[in-house]
């Protein structure tokens, strides 16, 4: 696979000849893409060389008796042009390989911090030492014991300071008493020096209070102390692994500077802040497609066409399945990318593409109220960003003079029933049985792979990849509580037919529930995001049952989806 001519280890040649008429004439899209067939082999290639190497061991998860925490590990290859208009491609990772980020087969990182000595390593076991620290001090007993110290303390002085009380108190008691006992026998003189010494008392008790209650705040601040100091310690160690931290951070990315197909150069940082990002997240530069790239134009080899694709196990909260296509990440890679292809003719990005004037909204159920339309798959339900074409657009325009219309949606790639008001008041008592869980929906959807079980329920917390949205991630921290019910229908062609009753209605909920290893472990037929691309998404809503917002009446519509 490797030209053993050649001067640059990184460039590998095919080991047939290239038709230069079947080359792309635009460079990848690399947020939504097909693989090219030449990105295809190169991938292949790739894999080959994975399976067969003996230089590096790393354990991706797919041997069940290799030592070490399982990683899976995202590659990419570029297929490239040399000046003398050889085509080959060049090979690369996401992140750390084995521990390093600089193999032979791989092209080099943007930068490598891993070099012996660099500035990198040498804060990393400063920040390596504070977090031992921190985590010994957290792991201790200390803090429980000063606060169990400090709780006893604070009983016994708040008892006492009740006590003190209670006795000025009976004190002030007796001298009212003493007052009043004494008005009619003692003459006036004699009472007003007994109304003196009892004012006096009374001066004297403020006085003891004021001392004791000044001796109490005294007595608790030295008891709290130990405590803060505690605290103090640990939330100070923690200030300075935030700050050199964020020093280290800067300082790495100083040393990332990309170019582009144009000649030109910019720092990360600056990549960032033009787009008014805030600072670039942690890792930025380090995925496969930057580096590619990257080493492709400091080598003056044209860039052809990208994939992404996944070798190993998936991550526990994402889903990523050996062996498929993935899209670059967007909130690390999508600046730096918007960069780094400037100069280049690049496919057209296909969410900005307006939908096909001709697509129909076909009306299954209409009245003074409502509105039941069978929406086509790849169709927004609501305006998005750059794509104005909707459901709502069009039932706008459609009726003019109608309420909120959209009362719950259905993304873009799923087809199916939706369900429209007509006005406010129907809007309002419709959605109230969203929030109140009474309607019934059903989904119909084909799986790409075979389900033994005949059914089942999952219950998996989800939110959003904040490093790729729209994906969405399991995350039992902070996802949000996501369950679904689901039954087999059949087998089609070594697919599996299903049918969901989803309990709650979260983003990509369906999708990632099929898809994820502690769901079915089986991605649903043409999902871009979970699977594999195809033709549509086979994911369809069948059927949804709810109270008529004016009669009450219960009402039921059923769509057979066309897959």
């Amino acid at each position: 696979m490797d030209n053993c001519l050649s001067k640059d280890i990184y460039f590998h040649e095919f080991e047939e000849e290239i038709n230069p008429l079947s080359l792309p004439t635009h460079f990848t899209f690399p947020f939504c893409y097909e693989p090219h067939e030449l990105a295809k082999k190169a991938s292949e290639y790739v894999q080959h060389y994975i399976l067969t190497q003996q230089e590096w061991i790393h354990n991706f998860g797919l041997e069940p008796k290799m030592e070490g925490q399982a990683i899976g590990k995202m590659f990419g290859v570029l297929v490239v042009q040399d000046r003398n208009k050889k085509i080959g491609f060049l090979a690369g990772f996401s992140g750390k390989l084995a521990g390093k980020n600089d193999h032979r087969y791989f092209v080099p990182p943007v930068f490598d911090m891993l070099t012996e000595n660099s500035f990198f390593l040498l804060e990393e076991e400063h920040l390596n030492d504070l977090n031992k620290q921190i985590a010994l001090l957290e792991e201790r007993e200390i803090g429980t014991e000063l606060r169990r110290k400090l709780e006893q303390t604070k009983i016994k002085l708040d008892h006492q300071f009740i006590q003190f009380k209670e006795n000025l108190k009976i004190q002030k008691k007796e001298r009212k008493l003493l007052r009043d006992q004494s008005k009619s026998v003692l003459s006036p003189s004699s009472y007003e020096l007994l109304e003196q010494d009892l004012i006096k008392q009374s001066l004297r008790d403020k006085h003891e209070l004021r001392v004791f209650q000044k001796q109490y705040e005294q007595d608790m601040a030295a008891a709290e102390q130990p405590l803060n100091d505690y605290v103090n310690t640990i939330a100070n160690l923690k200030e300075e692994r935030r700050k050199r931290s964020s020093q280290l951070q800067n300082k790495l990315f100083a040393q990332y500077n990309f170019q582009n197909a144009q000649g030109e150069s910019k720092n990360v940082m600056d990549i960032f802040n033009d787009l008014n990002k805030p600072q670039p997240p942690a890792g930025s530069g380090e995925c496969a497609a930057p580096k590619l790239l990257q080493y492709a134009y400091l080598n003056q080899y044209k860039p052809i066409a990208l994939a992404e694709f996944w070798w190993g196990q998936s991550p526990s909260a994402e889903v990523r399945r050996h062996l498929h296509y993935y899209p670059a990440c967007r909130n690390k890679c999508e600046p730096i990318l918007g960069y780094m292809l400037q100069g280049l003719l690049v496919d057209k990005n296909p969410m900005l593409e307006n939908p096909d004037e001709n697509i129909k909204l076909p009306i299954i159920y209409e009245d003074e109220s409502l509105v039941i339309i069978n929406k086509p798959e790849e169709f927004l339900s609501v305006p998005g960003i750059h794509v104005q074409d909707s459901v709502y657009t069009r039932m706008l325009q459609k009726y003019p003079d109608a309420g909120p219309l959209i009362v719950h949606r259905l993304d873009m790639s799923t087809s199916g029933i939706l369900v429209l008001a007509k006005n406010k008041e129907a809007h309002k008592i419709i959605q109230s049985q969203f929030i109140n869980h009474t309607i019934v929906k059903q989904y119909i959807a084909l799986l790409d792979g075979l389900v033994t079980e005949d059914s089942g329920m999952i219950s998996l917390p989800i939110r959003v990849d904040l490093d790729d949205r729209p994906r969405q991630l399991v995350c039992y921290e902070y996802g949000k509580k996501a369950i679904t019910r689901w039954e087999k229908i059949g087998v089609v062609a070594g697919k599996t037919k299903v049918r969901f009753f989803p309990l709650t209605g979260r983003t990509h909920q369906l999708r990632l529930h099929a898809a994820h290893p502690d769901g079915m472990n089986c991605p649903i037929v043409g999902d871009d995001l979970y699977g594999q691309k195809s033709n549509r998404l086979h994911l369809h809503a069948a059927y949804i049952a709810f109270n008529h917002p004016v009669t009450n009446e219960r009402m039921h519509f059923s769509v057979e989806p066309n897959f």
